[in-house]
């Protein structure tokens, strides 16, 4: 059984108890909302057995970052990769996805499923396509052979562009920048190809099949996601949406976790009818957002245009935030661009766990305030997201200062330091009483 129908047959599991715990909720809330559909557990059983340390990923639970990693066809290689991976870790992203499209996809993934503690996700189409001269000659057969193939390696969750049909390519004509997704391109190739709809589409129950087997968790790919401003809530999208809404309720029948995917460009005034229009039509699946992206002209500070949006649609709703790098639409990210990525999501991920009051959400700001009216700078850093960097500034200050007195940072010096000065305020304060 998967976790869903565990879930639904009242059967606690101890993945649903390790969720629990870790969210400091209550096990029977946890239960409730995987059978009910608006958490998942991506947790393959294959990885289980190794040492995935299961997550829940829902609206009752904080909101989830996930790093995209991977090599491309032009650099990185397998040691780069785990590299990048132990760095995102170590950064605090939830999952992570092996987005490769060079030479060792099988091995890359191999070594990260080993070696990752949090849930590995692929998008199956990009293996296909490195195996194949033209994405036109792929069978469909064939891909469901490289599903089950990365089941069986242990992926937690795959990207699936299942709800992009053959009417919708069409609706792109007039974008300005047409499909941006990768998957998506790829099966809108093979549908003009092949003149006959999308076979992710029709052979939908096939996949759930594999899925179940291995209780892989659905992430229904976004293939019509805008990619400017311009095309934001277009109807090419918004016609894929309902699709998804279809296949979510196909999926829960068939014992599938499945989540949803969510737009990369859109404008800060529509983001709150994004996320509230895939809770209705997807019945309130899990909502995975890349970004959103609330501006297009920041090339090389993308980080901070998809931490804007995503910290607004994590408060409206959405379950998990898919990072975006600074070097998003300009090249493949290397340690420091990943590094910067899973800080500027977590940033925006806590922001909204703090504002939708979820459980402990606050303790750490408060207890990060505590030690900086103190001036304990140790604890400072312990508690901050980013540690070696804070430190790291800190430590540039004190280098080019001749004191040992710490109860400043060099912005307002001693004299007017207003924490200070309050706390010198306050002991005349108590001498006076």
């Amino acid at each position: 059984m998967t976790q869903i129908e565990y879930a639904r047959a009242n059967v606690v599991t101890p993945e649903m108890q390790s969720v629990a715990r870790r969210e400091q909720l209550d096990p029977e809330l946890v239960r409730g909302e995987v059978a009910r559909g608006r958490l998942v557990i991506p947790a393959n059983r294959v990885h289980l057995e190794k040492h995935l340390e299961p997550i829940g990923i829902g609206i009752a639970t904080r909101t989830k970052v996930n790093a995209n990693l991977g090599n491309s066809p032009l650099s990185s290689d397998v040691q780069c990769e785990m590299r990048k991976l132990d760095c995102a870790i170590r950064c605090g992203a939830d999952t992570v996805m092996d987005l490769s499209t060079g030479p060792d996809i099988d091995a890359i993934r191999r070594r990260m499923i080993d070696a990752s503690p949090v849930p590995v996700g692929t998008v199956p189409i990009y293996q296909m396509a490195e195996r194949l001269d033209d994405i036109a000659d792929m069978k469909p057969r064939d891909f469901l052979d490289v599903v089950e193939h990365q089941a069986r390696q242990g992926v937690d969750y795959m990207t699936i562009h299942c709800a992009l049909l053959k009417d919708h390519v069409g609706l792109t004509e007039r974008r300005l920048t047409g499909i941006v997704s990768r998957g998506g391109s790829l099966v809108a190739k093979w549908m003009f190809a092949h003149d006959r709809e999308n076979p992710f589409y029709t052979g939908f129950d096939d996949l759930c099949e594999i899925m179940r087997e291995y209780d892989v968790t659905w992430s229904l790919g976004d293939g019509l996601r805008p990619g400017s401003l311009a095309d934001a809530c277009d109807e090419a999208q918004f016609a894929e949406l309902r699709v998804m809404g279809e296949l979510v309720l196909r999926a829960w029948d068939r014992g599938c976790q499945v989540m949803v995917e969510g737009p990369g460009h859109v404008p800060m005034d529509r983001i709150e009818m994004n996320v509230r229009r895939e809770n209705e039509w997807c019945h309130e699946a899990p909502f995975y957002l890349l970004g959103p992206l609330v501006t297009d002209v920041a090339p090389g500070y993308d980080h901070i245009t998809s931490a804007i949006g995503g910290a607004m649609a994590a408060w409206y709703g959405a379950s998990m935030l898919c990072y975006v790098t600074p070097k998003e639409h300009l090249g493949l990210p290397n340690l420091d661009d990943v590094r910067q990525g899973v800080i500027a999501h977590k940033i925006a991920a806590h922001a909204a766990d703090v504002a939708r009051g979820r459980v402990g959400a606050r303790d750490r700001d408060d207890a990060l305030s505590r030690a900086r009216y103190a001036f304990d700078w140790d604890e400072q850093f312990r508690l901050s997201l980013d540690p070696e960097t804070a430190r790291a500034m800190r430590e540039e200050t004190l280098s080019a200062s001749d004191t040992t007195d710490t109860h400043y940072c060099s912005m307002c010096g001693p004299k007017f330091c207003s924490m200070r000065n309050t706390e010198e305020l306050r002991q005349l304060r108590r001498g006076l009483e």
